[in-house]
């Protein structure tokens, strides 16, 4: 039986999957944020009204954070806090691309408590509550076991393979692989069909929140790059990047990492 929180961002999913996908029909007309950050559509901001309509409406003692929404400094003072990224891969999106999703999860005291990363065009609804494992359309999912780094298929954008990041410059025989929504990475790496997905630069929250608690919910362990905990709900909401895999081959990884 899901937790109430959970069921509650499985509905509000899987509303928002109908709303983006009415918008993906088209004409999908972006323009850039005046802060820098990126691309944005009409989809995004409807999700987003959406979602901090229905959530805080049946949550009104938590806290907000969401790509979209101004950032408001009272969710500090919240046990409970909503993150949400109400369409992670919007240039995908507009592309006409199916590798979009929606991030939504439930942190609480900075710890992910429950989380659903929703790709509606794929049908793919990646679900987790704490203690109660991680799920693909209901069935378990389990991170993969490999435990050497030679030959594992990693997610991430080329930039990370550069050789400072890495110990005396040697870059690790891996196999490369990209998706452009960093949720999708995470989901990804969940389900076993990647054994590991890492991006050292800073990250938002809201692009991977969701993501921890289904991976960790799925047996891997995650970190940002100096292997510290992942932490949520912080004055500037960004982490230090994100390394993920199984335990062994995620000591693997950061054990080849540039300090």
């Amino acid at each position: 039986m899901p937790a109430p929180d959970l069921s509650l961002l499985i509905e509000a999913a899987q509303e928002a999957g109908r709303i983006a996908m009415h918008h993906a029909k088209g004409p999908i007309v972006p323009w850039e944020k005046p802060d820098g950050t990126g691309p944005v559509t009409r989809a995004d901001l409807a999700v987003n009204a959406m979602l901090a309509r229905s959530l805080r409406a049946a949550r009104p003692e938590y806290g907000w954070l969401s790509e979209e929404t101004e950032d408001d400094a009272a969710r500090l003072g919240r046990e409970r806090v909503f993150i949400v990224d109400p369409i992670d891969g919007t240039r995908s999106f507009i592309e006409g691309s199916d590798a979009w999703a929606h991030s939504l999860a439930v942190a609480e005291k900075g710890v992910v408590v429950a989380a659903v990363i929703y790709l509606p065009m794929r049908d793919k609804l990646y679900t987790a509550a704490a203690g109660q494992g991680a799920f693909l359309n209901g069935a378990p999912i389990r991170a993969s076991g490999r435990v050497a780094l030679a030959g594992a298929s990693i997610l991430a954008a080329k930039p990370n393979y550069a050789p400072e990041h890495w110990q005396g410059g040697i870059v690790p025989d891996v196999a490369r692989a990209y998706r452009p929504s960093l949720a999708y990475r995470l989901s990804l790496v969940a389900e076993g069909r990647f054994d590991a997905m890492l991006t050292l630069r800073p990250s938002w929250e809201w692009d991977i929140a969701a993501g921890d608690l289904i991976l960790r919910e799925a047996g891997a362990q995650t970190s940002d790059r100096r292997a510290g905990p992942l932490l949520f709900n912080n004055p500037v909401p960004q982490v230090n990047g994100v390394v993920a895999a199984n335990p062994a081959l995620h000591l693997a990884l950061h054990d080849a990492l540039a300090g």
